[in-house]
């Protein structure tokens, strides 16, 4: 377990545990390049089988499964539609443009969600002057929309027009259970709508490192190809495919304290001075809350909260991201809401 409980910067801060890091020293292993490791194969199975699908494919990073989504989806010169705040259009160092050579139409959304009306009318005539429109990507949950749920309705709407209009489908899923959990519906509901998911093991699922990409057998025969190029073939990589097992098999309906969690934080914030947050926007793990300009910036409160041993991460210039993990408890909340609010009255102090 890490010395230092109090890192709100990502669920990917949580530790593998020590009933993981048994499960990952047993693992039989051999070499998945050579599409060999057991262990990779039974990850690869047993996710698919959870999601609806016909084969997944273990790969270091969430970026890199979805740069291999666009490539599988898209070929260069064409675009995708994407809401204008998701992960791929401001974490990912724009690679579906750098590797893939594909354009990112985007739409402004409400807090991460589009809506079907936004995007009727998106997909460009067929005309030389024009970028084919191929792909309809979401996010669920939405990161920069505040951990939230897309409206199910919504997102069931919105890939049935895309297949109508022979748009392929791609879910960047990273946060795939949590929406499930917070919302009751099944993953594998969730991902009946998509031609391609991606599932991250390494946030609140609390794996060390790697996701996959879900789809249809000949989709991921092909994602192998990507894969090499990309430089994500892992040898015995049944180490750590153990971990991802493991998390699938033990951390899923935990994730339910995570958002309980975030709902304690931010109703906790709400009531500090200076302060704004939102519980009733923290649908899963994440809490957003804005730090009023009279007190300080989001980065100065944030350099000032690390001084008293908690990590959490400016976002905007006034706008700081908490996100809850399996390596915090109840009581580490409380313990954060005493900082917060300490160092919120200590600003307040040196303004006055």
């Amino acid at each position: 377990m890490p010395d230092h409980h109090l890192d709100f910067r990502s669920d990917t801060a949580a530790w593998p545990s020590v009933e993981m890091r048994a499960t990952m020293l047993e693992a039989p292993v051999g070499d998945d390049v050579f599409d060999e490791d057991p262990t990779v194969h039974k990850l690869q199975d047993r996710l698919a089988g959870m999601l609806g699908k016909e084969a997944a494919l273990f790969v270091p990073s969430g970026t890199m499964a979805n740069v291999i989504a666009v490539l599988l989806h898209c070929r260069p010169g064409e675009e995708m539609i994407v809401e204008a705040q998701s992960h791929v259009c401001h974490y990912e160092q724009a690679g579906h443009a750098r590797l893939a050579g594909v354009a990112a139409r985007s739409v402004q959304g409400e807090r991460g969600v589009m809506r079907l009306e936004q995007i009727k009318g998106m997909i460009r005539a067929d005309d030389v002057h024009f970028a084919r429109t191929r792909l309809l990507w979401l996010e669920n949950t939405h990161n920069r929309g505040g951990g939230r749920v897309l409206p199910y309705d919504t997102v069931q709407e919105m890939c049935d027009w895309a297949a109508e209009n022979s748009l392929a489908r791609h879910l960047d899923g990273a946060r795939i259970f949590n929406a499930a959990v917070a919302s009751g519906i099944e993953a594998s509901q969730w991902a009946s709508h998509f031609d391609t998911i991606n599932v991250c093991f390494s946030k609140g699922l609390g794996a060390p490192v790697g996701s996959a990409l879900v789809g249809s057998r000949k989709m991921i025969r092909e994602g192998m190809r990507h894969r090499k190029l990309l430089g994500g073939g892992m040898r015995q990589a049944g180490v750590l495919a153990a971990a991802a097992l493991y998390a699938l098999e033990n951390n899923i309906d935990r994730l339910a304290d995570d958002h309980a969690n975030a709902q304690l934080l931010a109703r906790g914030i709400a009531a500090i001075d200076g302060l704004d947050a939102r519980p009733e926007e923290a649908d899963t793990n994440l809490v957003f809350f804005n730090v009023e300009e009279s007190l300080c910036t989001a980065e100065g409160f944030v350099e000032e909260l690390a001084r008293h041993d908690l990590q959490m991460l400016a976002t905007g210039p006034q706008t700081i991201r908490a996100s809850l993990h399996l390596d915090i408890s109840e009581q580490d909340v409380e313990r954060a809401l005493e900082i917060i609010e300490g160092c919120a009255r200590d600003e307040k102090r040196h303004k006055t």
